[in-house]
Parts: C-alpha cells; sequence; structure tokens
C-alpha cells in the first residue's frame, strides 16, 4: 500500500502512472519532490508501512483510503504488523462501502465517512444532512468528514450529535473558520498550515 492523494502521477512527476494499475517498482522510481526544490530532489512515494513507522504512541493517524474495500484486507495486515494501535488510527473515505468493510473487519477503529457539500449552494448541509445520517447509519461510521462548509450551522451540528456522530473538517487555513468549526462541534481540523494555525488559535 503506497500513500499518494491523486489517482495518478502526473502533477508531481510529470509522468501520467495510474496508481492502482502501477508495480510499486515502477512508483518508487519516481521523484515526487524535486518539482518543490532542490533539496526534496530524490523523495519517493512512501509505503503505508514507513509512515506508520512515523506515527509516535501519542498521536493519530489519519489513514484517507482512496480506492474500494479490496484494500481493507491487505490495510488491515500492514497495520497490524507495525506498532500502531486501534486507538491510533481513523480512517477516512468518501466510499460507504470502504467504512462498512473497515467496521466490519475491525469495529474498534474510528471511520469517518467523508462528504463535500456543493459550496455554491447555501442550502445543501440542511437539505443532505438527512440523508446522509441514514448513509451514516447503514454503513456504521462513527462520524463525518466535510468541507468547510458555510451553511453549516448548530442545528446540524445537533442532529449530529444526537445521533452519536462525531464531525470532522476540511481544509480551514483560516483562524477564524477554524474558530466557529470548533464552536460548532467539530472534532479535527484538516489544514495546511497546522503550526501557524495551532499557534494563531492559541491566541487570545
Amino acid at each position: 500500500i503506497v500513500c499518494f492523494h491523486d489517482r495518478d502521477t502526473r502533477k508531481l512527476t510529470g509522468k501520467k502512472l495510474a496508481i492502482a494499475e502501477s508495480t510499486l517498482a515502477d512508483l518508487r522510481a519516481l521523484d515526487v519532490g524535486e518539482w518543490k526544490g532542490a533539496r526534496f530532489a530524490g523523495t519517493r512515494i512512501p509505503l503505508l508501512t514507513e509512515v506508520l513507522a512515523t506515527v509516535s504512541p501519542e498521536k493519530k493517524i489519519f489513514i484517507e483510503i482512496k480506492c474500494g474495500p479490496e484494500i481493507v484486507p491487505p490495510l488491515l495486515k500492514v497495520v497490524g504488523e507495525s506498532n500502531v494501535t486501534d486507538e491510533q488510527v481513523i480512517v477516512i473515505s468518501f466510499n460507504e462501502k470502504v467504512i462498512a468493510a473497515v467496521k466490519k473487519a475491525r469495529p474498534q477503529w474510528t471511520a469517518n465517512l467523508l462528504f463535500g457539500f456543493n459550496q455554491k449552494d447555501k442550502g445543501a448541509p440542511g437539505r443532505e444532512m438527512p440523508r446522509l445520517l441514514e448513509v451514516l447509519r447503514r454503513c456504521g461510521a462513527d462520524g463525518l468528514g466535510s468541507n468547510a462548509h458555510p451553511g453549516l450551522q448548530e442545528k446540524d451540528f445537533a442532529i449530529l450529535s444526537s445521533a452519536r456522530f462525531q464531525h470532522h473538517v476540511w481544509t480551514v487555513n483560516d483562524s477564524t473558520v477554524a474558530r466557529r468549526f470548533l464552536r460548532l462541534g467539530s472534532r479535527s481540523i484538516t489544514t495546511d498550515y497546522p503550526g501557524r494555525l495551532r499557534h494563531e488559535l492559541s491566541l487570545k
């Protein structure tokens, strides 16, 4: 299992290889750091085993599954052979079948369904929430991870909370927006600037 955000490698390497259809040898031959600068040249696509080895005992790891439920058995094996405990693992995916497969195999893992509300539609969260609750229940998810839609309100968080579902939010780089979602009840914030955001949130 390799850790990579996109379906293919074109954006970072200039060479288009579909991740799911490529051999490990072909993927590891690519330089995914040179685009960022000379000191990053030679960076290779990491294996999940390598990433797990960097997780200290007091931290958690969010593992986003980009493919389908076929990856769950090898995922269980890789995590099981690492030093990461069940309490440290949080699986996230847009695919409800992935969440269902994870919760069936490892009910003790936290698994959150991802959903992106239409940013151009102010009323999207209110209309989508009833359907999302049904999906969350059906797949056994622990919570919902969503984009930072401005239409998300206290009533939406109350609905999730009353149904015993967590909320997590992405991608927030503005401290004002971050404070709003923390106040509403989000359990975690995905950001491109964790150090800066943590500092700004610590200020009165």
